[in-house]
């Protein structure tokens, strides 16, 4: 049973499809447009010779009728032709004159019964009724009603050529008593005809033209396309170290910038995944450790009846289990992506409240601290923040010698709020300054390593940023967030 098809087969397909649909893209709109525009040229340039032609030789018709003496017409009768009587005669010359001045191809003289008198050109003998009359019977009917007319319809002479025809009435009097015919060579259409070639051949030629920049367009497009295809692949795979070459066309080139923006950041996620699970086996491996010693000591001292050794080895194991707490719920608020619940909050008020929570630690190490903190409103995150600043305080006490002041400090500077710890500890050497943010990386013996890169997301989620300088006996961190819509109070 057949799966669907891998996903580098779809890519490839789409990229196919692509040349494809740039082909019909170029080449329908293009061959419509050549198609109709030649077909409705042609069309329009051929019915208006036809008219010219028809009204033309309908003129000549009419100069022929007007000089024919409809009575003298009518005296021809069959027979004449070939006995050549006089009146024949001079119809006919003057028929053959016609013929000659005006280039026709054959001009002819019909009673109203259609019945040859005179034909010049055609051939027929007088009496006969003239075929070609029955194609024209519309046309004819209104020349015998006294208009003139032309044939609306072409026909090919035993030439091969196209002929059409115009009529012109002959009168008697105020009756119409005959018609004059007179056949023309629709000459135009050889020219018609091979000025509808070159626009053929050159439509054709414009096709191929539009056919090669499709398929080199297609090309110039496929190839930035699967070099993306190709990266994207990779990254799929789990390969997120290769880097996503730039690609000079604009468009693409957005595509593949943030195509290389997404692959950083998941290098960044996946290498610090990596280090977070590295540095919890290794946190929780010490206490477990720990725990497995003690509770093996707590076993052989309630052996021993020892309650003493073994109150001690409780209160060790109970500390190494809040330990491991600790780590599980550090590692839970750094990996968790939590939504934050912006309020408005008072900057004083943080910071006091921060530092209240960490006043009995800092009395049992001798630690002073002291907040002074600028009125402004901030709009965020009241507990997250809280978080983040315990921590920073918390390092800074820590750090700070017996007898030391910690400052936490607020003021307001442009559109943001500026929140500094201040310590007088040794300081941070600067190889440890690099990874003083990295998830894990601590120097205490008990420190998660989870603090400072927690502090630093939940600067990072306000929009703000947390920033550190030191040197021995002064370090700061500076925790900068946006300031609220009311701004400083």
């Amino acid at each position: 049973m057949s799966g669907p098809p891998p996903p580098t087969a779809g890519l490839r397909g789409a990229l196919g499809s692509l040349s494809a649909r740039l082909l019909l893209a170029f080449l329908v709109p293009t061959l419509a447009l050549f198609g109709l525009t030649g077909t409705a040229g042609y069309t329009l340039a051929r019915a208006s010779l036809e008219e010219e032609l028809g009204q033309s030789l309908s003129a000549v018709a009419a100069a022929a009728a007007s000089q024919v003496n409809g009575e003298r017409m009518l005296t021809i009768e069959p027979g004449d032709d070939l006995q050549g009587t006089r009146t024949w005669r001079n119809l006919t010359r003057l028929l053959s004159e016609v013929q000659q001045a005006s280039g026709v191809r054959r001009v002819f003289v019909v009673d109203v019964q259609g019945r040859v008198r005179a034909d010049v050109g055609g051939g027929l003998p007088v009496g006969v009724e003239a075929p070609e009359l029955a194609r024209d019977r519309l046309e004819l009917a209104r020349v015998f009603a006294g208009e003139r007319a032309a044939s609306q319809v072409l026909f090919t002479g035993s030439d091969g050529r196209l002929y059409k025809t115009g009529y012109a009435p002959v009168r008697q009097a105020d009756t119409v008593v005959g018609a004059v015919a007179v056949e023309g060579s629709a000459a135009f259409f050889g020219p018609l005809a091979r000025l509808s070639r070159t626009f053929a051949v050159a439509t054709g030629v414009a096709l191929a033209v539009l056919a090669a920049v499709a398929v080199l367009t297609a090309r110039g497009l496929a190839r930035p396309l699967r070099r993306l295809m190709d990266s994207a692949l990779r990254i799929g795979r789990g390969d997120l170290t290769t880097p996503v070459p730039p690609e000079p066309t604009r468009e693409i080139g957005v595509l593949a910038r943030e195509l290389e923006v997404m692959r950083g950041a998941l290098e960044s996620r996946d290498r610090q995944l990596k280090l977070m699970l590295a540095g919890v086996a290794h946190e929780v491996r010490n206490p477990l450790g720990g725990i497995e010693l003690f509770s093996g000591l707590l076993a052989e001292d309630l052996r021993a009846g020892s309650s003493t050794e073994a109150e001690g080895h409780v209160a060790r194991i109970q500390r190494e289990v809040a330990y491991l707490q600790r780590i599980v719920e550090d590692f839970l608020a750094f990996a968790r992506e939590q939504p934050l619940a912006r309020a408005p909050v008072e900057a004083p008020a943080l910071l006091a409240g921060a530092c209240e929570l960490l006043a009995a630690e800092a009395e049992a190490r001798g630690v002073k601290v002291e907040v002074e903190a600028a009125p402004a409103r901030l709009e965020a995150d009241g507990s997250l923040l809280t978080a983040a600043l315990v921590n920073l305080v918390k390092n800074a006490v820590q750090a700070s010698p017996q007898g030391a002041r910690v400052r936490v400090t607020g003021r307001a500077e442009a559109a943001r709020y500026a929140i500094q710890v201040h310590d007088a500890g040794p300081g941070i050497p600067e190889a440890e300054r690099e990874r003083i943010f990295e998830p894990f990386f601590t120097t205490r013996e008990k420190g998660t390593g989870l603090g400072l890169p927690l502090a630093r997301k939940i600067a990072r989620a306000h929009g703000g940023e947390l920033e550190l300088t030191s040197t021995p006996g002064d370090t700061t961190f500076t925790l900068k967030l946006p300031l609220g819509a009311a701004g400083p109070g």
